[in-house]
């Protein structure tokens, strides 16, 4: 069976029904996925107003439980009510009831095991009085990998991939959270993710500096010193091979990213201002989580919504990749199920047959 990917639609003021529409309709989803998007038919036929004519003649199938999508067909799931005001490029108190609506409905799917995966079109952080990682992070906050520090966002483009210490923090509040528990809280399930749903054996990863220059041995900030380089030793010694402080301006400037397989950013313009001056397409992800979720780098495009000029390469990277991750992880698990137990076995019993046997002084016995 194809797997069944539930899309939310977004903010309905903003350009989210429309690359979700042309991710689907150009391209070769439907022959690896069954999707369903978590929303309304008649808000949908309004922003469908505003596309080309090859869009015109969408025939919606009507679904109410993801059992019942069926394959090469735009499956829907109503949220909310036909009669919702769309006022494109605004962002109402309807719109972001809306989103929650809709974000609600597919967590529940998903929980439930209705769904194989989510993916969240852009929302106005005030539906969600936060971002969906954070939301998330909480709904699903009994399977997470770390109940203290929860999941970890990450930034993927090929084989860029920036992950964060502190998400949606203030300028002002980040110095407090940067410690070195939390450092290597964020590093382990960035191994353990690289691991487990992008197929690296043996992970490389480099840790961004705080302060300018890595702190100019310690002119610039002691952070460097006395938290970021013990976080950075105590993960080399649970098996995690960590590598820096490096100070950000030069790491990205130089290429150097291009020598590892993640990046652990301090805070969130530290990492995302660089990751998208390289790609504009990338994804969001949220490691750590049992649950696959995944979304376009971008916003709600407020300011382009309705014009037909919305790029829909994001949001088809966002449903490529969390059918990439579903199809890793289950290799990875597969591959550790029931792994043959190791037995020690004691001195008195003698060595191992397969040992080293120098030909040069030992005399061959046939027997043997």
């Amino acid at each position: 069976m194809k797997p069944i990917i539930a899309i939310t639609a977004g903010d309905t003021n903003g350009i989210g029904y429309e690359v979700i529409i042309k991710a689907l309709l150009n391209g070769y989803m439907f022959e690896v996925m069954r999707p369903v998007i978590y929303g309304n038919a008649a808000v949908a036929k309004q922003h469908i107003h505003t596309l080309g004519e090859e869009y015109r003649n969408i025939n919606w199938n009507m679904i109410d439980t993801p059992e019942q999508a069926k394959d090469g067909r735009l499956n829907m799931i109503t949220c909310y009510t036909d009669n919702l005001p769309v006022e494109l490029g605004k962002n109402t108190e309807e719109s972001n009831k809306a989103a929650k609506a809709s974000l609600d409905r597919a967590c529940r799917d998903l929980k439930e095991g209705k769904v194989q995966a989510l993916v969240t079109a852009p929302i106005n952080k005030e539906a969600l009085g936060g971002g969906h990682t954070e939301f998330l992070t909480e709904y699903f906050k009994l399977e997470i990998e770390d109940l203290k520090f929860g999941s970890l966002m990450m930034l993927c483009s090929g084989n860029l991939r920036v992950a964060l210490v502190c998400n949606h923090v203030a300028l002002a509040d980040i110095p407090a959270q940067i410690t070195e528990e939390r450092i290597l809280a964020k590093l382990t399930i960035l191994n353990n993710s690289l691991k487990r749903d992008f197929a690296i054996e043996k992970p490389r990863i480099a840790v961004l500096a705080l302060n300018p220059h890595a702190g100019d041995a310690g002119l610039l900030g002691k952070e460097e010193q006395e938290i970021i380089v013990p976080a950075i030793e105590k993960a080399k010694t649970q098996g995690i091979w960590a590598f820096g402080p490096y100070a950000a301006d030069g790491f990205f400037g130089s290429g150097h990213y291009d020598h590892f397989d993640a990046v652990l950013a301090m805070y969130h313009d530290q990492g995302l201002i660089p990751f998208k001056t390289l790609d504009m397409s990338g994804v969001n992800y949220t490691a750590g989580l049992s649950i696959v979720r995944t979304s376009p780098d971008h916003g709600t495009g407020y300011d382009i919504a309705g014009k037909n000029i919305a790029d829909e390469s994001s949001m088809r990277n966002a449903i490529y990749m969390a059918l990439d991750v579903l199809r890793t992880r289950a290799e990875y698990d597969e591959l550790r199920a029931n792994p043959l137990p190791f037995i020690e076995r004691p001195e008195s019993e003698g060595k191992p047959r397969r040992e080293f046997i120098d030909f040069k002084t030992t005399k061959y016995d046939e027997n043997k």
